[in-house]
């Protein structure tokens, strides 16, 4: 009787440590121009147990006017409620840059970035509890800056940017570099790294990156983050979802060794892709208007619709006989995606998931179980 008491025993701790073995980082990326949280978004927060996001906190572009690369689109509004996630700051650099750029500039992109990362970690550490409500809140009249928008982070001297102390564990570089620009890219990667001694430098990585790691080559840094979406181009008529499909997933990812630990991506949101006779017209973030008028579209197949009117959807004006595609991952699809992910990449207690994007329409859209279930899937 002992022995079967035992042995029971035995089964219960080993699958219960198998379990918290797979217990994955949850994660979402923040994509907007302010981090603005309000009780909801702290609700969602802790709801879904989430312990990190991917918080963009500017991009860089080049400039063809003053010939080098320059920050653009800063994050300008930090507030976090009661949610107290790891932040990992993400700056996305387009091709363009690192293609254009000579390795001078690229030493100087490198200081740049690190300056503006630190800057904008000091301005999140100048908040002060407010005792009654525990809600974070910065300085008196540090919005009511007028210009406030347009502050210069470049000009700020570096005994400023000393006066507090700012940790970040990982700092996430994303940019879709080519075969003629990777050499430029690994080395802007190399610079980046010199600026973060401590801290752990990421690289988001494309499908097409993993896949054929041989030509696109493997990014000189700690991690790597797999952007399981944005699969085919959506300007694409004959696309049927350029979200992204688990059949085209299942194409790419077809090695099980990459030379880099791997993070995930997975998409949870959705847009309205217009076409007017067969010619792309743009993507509509925000078609909530048009989807639930019946009268206006006319449902032509499972995703595809013909506007049966003119409409103004924010700054976009429509035209009856528009061709709108709506693009979702359906609940069915992001499980078979995950599977295909687990049978290829390995999976363990520090893997971050993360979800593509924290907001809440998309969360709300999909629904917290079901997203707690994508998670418990890993």
């Amino acid at each position: 009787m002992r022995n079967v008491i035992f042995v029971l025993l035995f089964v219960v701790l080993t699958s219960g440590s198998c379990e918290n073995e797979h217990e994955v980082i949850r994660s979402f990326c923040y994509w907007k121009t302010d981090l603005n949280f309000d009780k909801q978004d702290d609700s969602l927060i802790q709801n879904l147990n989430v312990k990190h996001l991917y918080v963009r906190f500017f991009d860089i572009d080049w400039n063809p006017y003053a010939k080098e690369p320059l920050p653009v689109a800063t994050i300008y509004d930090i507030r976090l409620n009661n949610s107290k996630p790891d932040i990992t700051p993400s700056i996305f650099i387009t091709n363009e840059v690192v293609l254009q750029s000579s390795k001078q500039q690229l030493d100087s992109l490198a200081v740049r970035i690190a300056k503006r990362v630190h800057q904008i970690g000091v301005k999140m550490n100048e908040v002060t509890a407010d005792n009654n409500t525990n809600a974070i809140v910065y300085p008196k009249d540090y919005y009511k800056n007028e210009n406030y928008k347009r502050l210069d982070y470049d000009s700020v001297k570096s005994i400023e940017l000393a006066k507090l102390k700012v940790d970040f564990k990982e700092i996430l570089i994303d940019c879709d570099w080519t075969q003629k620009s990777q050499q430029n890219y690994f080395y802007l990667l190399h610079q980046i790294k010199k600026e973060y001694p401590t801290a752990k430098i990421a690289a988001t990585i494309r499908l097409w990156q993993y896949k054929y790691a041989e030509k696109a080559g493997t990014p000189p840094v700690d991690k790597g983050l797999l952007m399981c979406y944005n699969i085919s181009k959506p300007d694409d008529f004959k696309t049927k979802n350029s979200i992204g499909t688990s059949e085209e997933l299942a194409q790419y990812i077809t090695r099980d060794k990459y030379k880099l630990k791997l993070d995930i991506a997975l998409p949870l949101y959705s847009w309205a892709v217009v076409f007017r006779g067969n010619q792309f017209k743009g993507i509509l973030s925000d078609y909530d208007q048009l989807r639930n008028d019946s009268l206006k579209l006319k449902k032509i197949s499972d995703s595809k619709y013909i506007l049966q009117d003119d409409v103004l959807i924010g700054q976009t004006y429509l035209r009856n006989g528009d061709e709108i595609r709506i693009e979702k991952i359906s609940e069915d699809e992001l499980e078979k995606m995950i599977s295909i992910v687990k049978s290829k990449i390995k999976i363990d207690n520090q893997t971050k998931v993360t979800f593509f994007s924290f907001d809440k329409k998309y969360i709300n859209d999909y629904g917290i179980p079901n997203i707690t279930d994508y998670y418990a899937h890993f």
